[in-house]
């Protein structure tokens, strides 16, 4: 039994790990999750029983691995039902679970990424702790191989904004609507393989025709490159900013969970009412559930909602909008 260490990224390893374990300790099941927010995400699974795949998504809560990173149970359990946390933990009423084997998989800012983990059905036997060094020097492994591939990925989103040229639109500077599909194509495959989520903001100018109308299409070419400006000073570097229509701007933040996704939507609505520019905005979420298209098919409807309470009460105030999740 031996490890296949020529490893091409870091799905390679986390599969080529998996197998290795299972060979060598058993267990039914072999996962290498992510953790964000409440989901728990499966990116790899070895699985030999369980039928769980990459993809799905559970409860973190509900999981005995949320109770190992508190340190309220043993990162190897042979006998879970001896153990009180794990014996209490949701997951265990829905799935048969004896024996468990879990550690954190952290990020070099000292943030949890996910978990290494296993199950059995059945329990094993004590002599099986002996093997928790072993584990604990993949998961090390593992996250010093994701955190490179990370960096690599970073330097590659910068790349592929310096190249995209002929995919701008060039009014505004922003990406058009055949670079946002290139690129938005390119993050969702990153999001399938990492796990991350991201957010979708759709914006559209209230009075961009009332101004092209009376004022002429100068004043309005230039009500749009303002629109562009404000929001390429409120987002952030590696999120993807289009005009995909006259008056339709889009924006994916990119690695951003709901928080940070509605401190950037407040940040963006002060900007715009400081600007004196009226906007609709919406929002949708991409999840481990969904597509990237269907988080702007969300963001599109969430605008038009907000558009028509506009209209219909022209006193109503951006800030006090509710947004679609």
């Amino acid at each position: 039994m031996t490890l296949n260490t020529g490893f091409s990224n870091f799905e390679s390893a986390c599969k080529g790990v998996l197998e290795y374990l299972h060979q060598k300790m058993g267990f039914r099941l072999w996962m290498i999750t992510r953790k964000d927010g409440n989901d728990w995400i499966v990116l790899f699974s070895e699985d030999h029983g369980y039928n769980v795949k990459s993809g799905d998504v559970f409860c973190w809560a509900d999981s005995f691995c949320s109770r190992m990173v508190l340190g309220k149970g043993p990162r190897i359990a042979p006998s879970s039902d001896n153990v009180d946390a794990y014996r209490e933990a949701p997951i265990g009423r829905k799935v048969p679970i004896q024996a468990y084997i879990g550690v954190p998989l952290y990020q070099s800012d000292g943030s949890l990424f996910g978990t290494l983990c296993a199950i059995d059905p059945e329990p094993k036997p004590d002599e099986i702790m002996g093997e928790l060094p072993l584990v604990e020097m993949f998961a090390r492994l593992l996250g010093t191989i994701l955190e490179a591939e990370l960096k690599t990925v970073e330097q590659a989103r910068r790349a592929e904004r310096a190249s995209v040229e002929a995919l701008v639109d060039p009014l505004t500077g922003l990406l058009n609507r055949r670079g946002w599909e290139k690129l938005t194509a390119v993050e969702e495959d990153r999001m399938r393989r990492y796990g991350h989520t991201a957010g979708v903001v759709f914006l559209d100018l209230d009075n961009l025709k009332r101004v092209n109308d009376q004022s002429g299409h100068d004043a309005g070419d230039s009500l749009i490159c303002k629109t562009a400006e404000v929001l390429k000073s409120t987002t952030r570097e590696s999120d993807l900013l289009a005009r995909v229509g006259g008056d339709e701007f889009v924006v994916l933040a990119v690695e951003c969970d709901l928080r940070t996704c509605f401190t950037m939507i407040e940040r963006i609505q002060r900007a715009f009412q400081n600007a004196g520019i009226e906007i609709s905005i919406g929002f949708g979420t991409k999840n481990a559930a969904n597509t990237i298209e269907d988080a702007v098919t969300l963001a599109d409807a969430d605008m038009y909602q907000q558009k028509q309470a506009r209209r219909n009460n022209p006193n109503r105030q951006a800030e006090g909008r509710q947004l679609l999740i």
